[in-house]
């Protein structure tokens, strides 16, 4: 069939949720699907365009196999919540009229949250193409960002609220990437015949153990025991907490935290670091993402870390996934059900509280003094994600999941744009 998804974020783009459609979209591909992203360009982080993307109102261009049909949309830094609004709510209104002819026909549409914006091309283009579509939850918005704090106008909030209770109700199909937002969703009202749950996960085949020496090698990095911090800096992720316990550790000289990424915490994390002469604490910028398995080879523990807020207790960090898949053990300071998966069911995490620096000091300090225990962690995450993680498998049931929802396809999409495919 024809599978279109509609996602705000795409390759070549480095935040998890680009990767997440990513790798899902080309592993269907191997199932004979056409498979198209309907997507904006590139910008995430910084609002910067490439300038290959600049100039053009639609753009289209083939990515590992995925037809990617990119629609111009107001580009915003990862900063300022008026200006991300206004970027989220210019690509949910435009792209289905920019992009709609270039699509062809699609047997069905899978539409990806956060931004919840990009629902209402999802709206637009299932009633004008005439096909179903899936509602792929992976944050509670707007609830979220009520809770952090980042949304306040009750026009907006009232508005973000009608707009995911009505997108929940004509979707097709409810996809929650966690236990904690299948069940919230089911208790909200959502037929639980509707809504199905299906992780993020990780592409074993990169994301596999390496040699820490050479990696390091690699890197120019030295033998410090490394705590890596690689994400998002954001509101949810309490950062700030990092800081705190790198002060508290800072007598011993060879601990060393290693924060990669960016975010809108970013600036004000680094300033403060460098206020406060935290030498043991070190950013740099966000990398490619198939540089990571590199960089997680070279830590000795990595760091999941969100704020200590009863929403982010159904949050499962893709970071979670990638460090264990590496065979690299966590350092898991994150609530409900990542604590579940990563320390109880897989044994390849220490927890520590959210949000309580001491707490992370002493379990850093654990860690270092305890090599056999980091060891055991790291194999016992591997063995675990290869399991129940791996994308192979998790995509092999959306497969299914969609053969059930369209078992005969039109095949529309091949006679009405396989010929681009063919050029």
């Amino acid at each position: 069939m024809h599978v279109l998804f509609i996602a705000r974020y795409y390759y070549p783009e480095k935040a998890a949720a680009a990767v997440c459609v990513g790798e899902t979209a080309q592993r269907l591909l191997h199932y004979g699907h056409q498979v198209t992203v309907l997507t904006t360009v590139p910008s995430y982080p910084t609002g910067h365009v490439p300038r290959r993307y600049r100039g053009h109102i639609l753009q289209t261009e083939i990515i590992e196999g995925v037809r990617v049909i990119r629609t111009w949309s107001y580009a915003s830094p990862n900063t300022g919540f008026f200006k991300r609004i206004l970027s989220y709510l210019s690509f949910g209104c435009l792209t289905a009229m920019i992009g709609s002819a270039a699509l062809g026909s699609p047997d069905i549409i899978i539409v990806e949250s956060p931004p919840l914006f990009t629902v209402l091309a999802a709206h637009l283009l299932s009633w004008r193409k005439r096909c179903p579509y899936i509602f792929w939850v992976a944050d509670l918005w707007p609830e979220s960002a009520v809770q952090l704090g980042a949304l306040h106008n009750p026009l907006l909030i009232k508005f973000a609220t009608w707009l995911e209770w009505q997108t929940y109700q004509r979707a097709r199909l409810v996809w929650a990437v966690t236990e904690g937002m299948r069940d919230t969703l089911i208790q909200r009202g959502v037929p639980a015949s509707k809504v199905f749950l299906l992780h993020n996960g990780v592409d074993t085949e990169r994301f596999r153990p390496q040699s820490q020496s050479e990696a390091r090698q690699l890197l120019g990095w030295d033998n410090a025991f490394i705590i890596l911090y690689a994400g998002t800096h954001g509101l949810t992720h309490g950062l700030h907490t990092i800081l705190d316990a790198a002060a508290e550790t800072s007598k011993q000289a060879d601990i060393r935290y290693v924060l990669i990424g960016d975010g809108a915490e970013k600036a004000q994390l680094v300033a403060e670091a460098q206020r406060r002469q935290l030498h043991n604490i070190h950013f740099l910028d966000p990398l490619p993402h198939e540089q990571m398995p590199t960089i997680l080879a070279a830590a000795d523990v990595c760091l999941a870390h969100t704020r200590n807020l009863p929403l982010l207790s159904a949050m499962l960090p893709i970071k979670m996934y990638e460090a264990m898949a590496c065979g690299r053990p966590l350092l898991l300071a994150v609530n409900g059900e990542a604590r579940r998966i990563a320390e109880q069911e897989a044994q390849a995490a220490i927890y520590s509280e959210p949000e309580n620096a001491s707490a992370l000091a002493q379990t850093v300090l654990y860690l270092q003094t305890h090599p056999d225990i980091v060891k055991q962690l790291g194999q016992h995450g591997h063995s675990y994600i290869q399991q129940h993680f791996n994308y192979d498998l998790l995509t092999a049931t959306l497969h299914a999941r969609l053969q059930r929802i369209i078992p005969h396809p039109a095949g529309k999409w091949t006679r009405a744009i396989g010929s681009q495919y063919q050029e």
